[in-house]
């Protein structure tokens, strides 16, 4: 029913395949127009609006490697580096 189409981006001009898959998923939802922009072109445009994310740098409690954790560290918890943190949650 469906076939794979090929459309240009009006972006980056690239061409990028418009998959049956894809077309099918649009027809199920009520989409009445085909998509205008790349993958790579829609990712860059849905995340231009969020705010970089605010890093913080801090000692992991655990083996006193430098760890960055997306939060305000505070003095009465422990923080951990992303490996420590791995290996103990599977604790």
């Amino acid at each position: 029913m469906y076939q794979d189409k090929t459309l240009v981006c009006k972006d980056c001009g690239a061409e990028f395949v418009f998959t049956a898959g894809e077309q099918e998923f649009y027809a199920e939802k009520g989409f009445q127009n085909e998509p205008q922009r790349c993958k790579a072109c829609r990712d860059a445009k849905k995340n231009a609006a969020k705010p970089a994310r605010e890093l913080f740098t801090t000692t992991c409690a655990r083996c006193g490697k430098e760890a960055k954790v997306p939060f305000q560290p505070s003095n009465d918890r422990p923080v951990y580096c992303s490996e420590c943190y791995a290996e103990m949650k599977q604790q």
